[in-house]
């Protein structure tokens, strides 16, 4: 079985960010389609602003964002650091604070996870 945790810390600015988010996304949908790969989706730092923009139906990005959203958390302490964080706790997605507020990343290489950014 193959672990990953794939974290978006690319915001929304510009086409390369664009480019980033949907290569992880893709990336993500990857793993969740792969019988006994378990994926973890993580919306850390400048990439917390991605949420409210994925969850928008009218987001080019939407449908595959769909494919990995149960899969999908957010660091806590960067979704008010990036002005997001109604928008996130409006969206229902699990946020993360197990270390001074922001996801560990620890405890995913201590659980084995691949650690992939975009």
């Amino acid at each position: 079985m193959t672990k990953a945790a794939i974290i978006i810390l690319a915001g929304t600015d510009g086409h390369a960010n664009a480019g980033r988010i949907v290569n992880g996304l893709e990336t993500a949908k990857e793993f969740a389609e792969t019988d006994g790969d378990d994926v973890e989706l993580i919306f850390d730092g400048a990439g917390t602003q991605w949420v409210p923009e994925l969850e928008d139906e009218d987001s080019d990005y939407h449908e595959l964002y769909q494919a990995v959203r149960d899969d999908t958390s957010v660091c806590d302490f960067c979704s008010g650091a990036f002005g997001v964080e109604d928008a996130v706790a409006d969206s229902g997605v699990v946020t993360l604070d197990d270390h001074d507020g922001h996801p560990s990343i620890r405890s995913l290489v201590d659980d084995d996870y691949e650690i992939i950014t975009f």
